[in-house]
């Protein structure tokens, strides 16, 4: 028996078992401490305010961590509260607009009743008298099955809605206390950044130090390369959305742009949110020019997006274009619309412990000093 490959079995088995237990323990720990992570995110990302304020405003510490928090907390209810006004705005709007369009939508559905459902309804019901009597029994006991399965699945989704209604109101005092704990835990740790940092220095050994710091600043990177894209991607996508609604002669066309805009954030739905109904509700009331010249922006827009994605990510977070590419695919593949954010996350990580040198280090640990290759 070799030895050699027993002990790299025993300890990439180690490795692998050392992983395992900190993905699940940092998943039990986020679960419990989530509000203290974030707590940390947001010390993180004020720190560079903060430092401004200290150093050349001459601020103590805590009052320039005060000013940053209170700074950051004004930034995020404006935007909120212009989103709400914007919103407002839009709903008087179409308060004014649906009746009408609404009436359209009326007449046209009795047309299209005259002319096609009852038409249609007179052959059928021809057919159905020209069948056997046990081809209709047949036929009436599926229809009767048909509407059964739905009307249990229409049943089940409102007495589910209702009945996590009172569940989804319970959540806002939840996400009060959560937002409270958050930020008085950003004051302490962005007060107390140098010496918590320090003390982590402490506890670190030194050879781990030098790998951390690189994975630190590659990962630091990759995060503000990851929101500059999206920020890049979101205002390429509302710039086009503006000119093409201004052509089509839109009202309310930059409200309806910087909606477009944001929703551009969820993943694979996106636009399309916006886009889809609007072109349905368009095409139903008759408006098919309008209707044409959204779909028309709408594929502009689409083409764009999966044509630039790629190089835009790349280019910022570091990665090689067909890299970006696949672990796009491959996450979308794997776990859905979520994938395509923790797809070219996973590279990234992959690739920080890569140029760190931390994938080196346990390759060597695991085939041990001398290499049996």
């Amino acid at each position: 028996m070799n030895w050699n490959y027993v002990h790299i079995v025993f300890r990439l088995l180690l490795v692998l078992l050392i992983i395992t237990i900190g993905l699940f323990s940092f998943y039990y720990l986020f679960s419990i401490a989530y509000p203290f992570i974030i707590a940390l995110i947001l010390a993180f990302l004020i720190n560079p305010l903060v430092n401004l304020l200290e150093k050349n405003g001459r601020l103590p510490r805590s009052l320039a961590v005060f000013l940053s928090i209170m700074a950051l907390f004004a930034t995020v209810v404006g935007v909120v509260t212009l989103l709400i006004v914007e919103i407002v705005s839009g709903t008087e709007y179409l308060a004014k607009v649906v009746p009408g369009h609404f009436e359209t939508l009326v007449v046209y559905m009795e047309q299209f009743v005259v002319t096609k459902i009852l038409p249609l309804f007179n052959q059928v019901s021809t057919m159905f008298h020209s069948l056997e009597e046990g081809q209709q029994q047949s036929l009436l006991t599926n229809i009767e099955n048909i509407g059964g399965t739905v009307a249990s699945t229409v049943g089940e989704f409102i007495q589910s809605f209702l009945t996590n209604l009172p569940k989804l109101l319970t959540w806002i005092p939840s996400v009060a206390t959560v937002l409270i704990f958050s930020l008085l835990a950003t004051f302490f740790i962005s007060k107390d950044w140098y010496k918590l940092r320090g003390r982590f220095k402490k506890i670190t050994p030194v050879k781990a130090q030098g790998s951390l710091t690189k994975v630190f600043v590659s990962l630091k990177k990759a995060f503000f390369g990851f929101m500059r894209a999206q920020a890049t991607l979101i205002s390429i996508t509302t710039i086009i959305v503006l000119i093409g609604l201004l052509i089509l002669r839109v009202e309310y066309a930059i409200t309806v742009a910087l909606i477009i805009g944001l929703v551009d954030l969820i993943p694979y739905l996106g636009t399309g949110l916006i886009f889809v109904p609007w072109i349905i509700f368009l095409a139903i009331s008759g408006n098919l020019p309008l209707a044409i010249g959204l779909g028309i922006l709408y594929l502009i827009v689409i083409v764009q997006r999966q044509l630039m994605e790629p190089k835009i990510l790349s280019s910022s977070i570091g990665l090689d274009p067909l890299a970006t590419l696949v672990s796009l695919f491959v996450g979308f593949q794997l776990i859905g619309f979520l994938g395509l954010i923790v797809g070219p996350v996973t590279v990234v990580i992959f690739n920080t412990l890569w140029n760190a040198g931390v994938i080196k280090d346990i390759y060597l640990f695991i085939v041990g000093k001398n290499r049996v290759v």
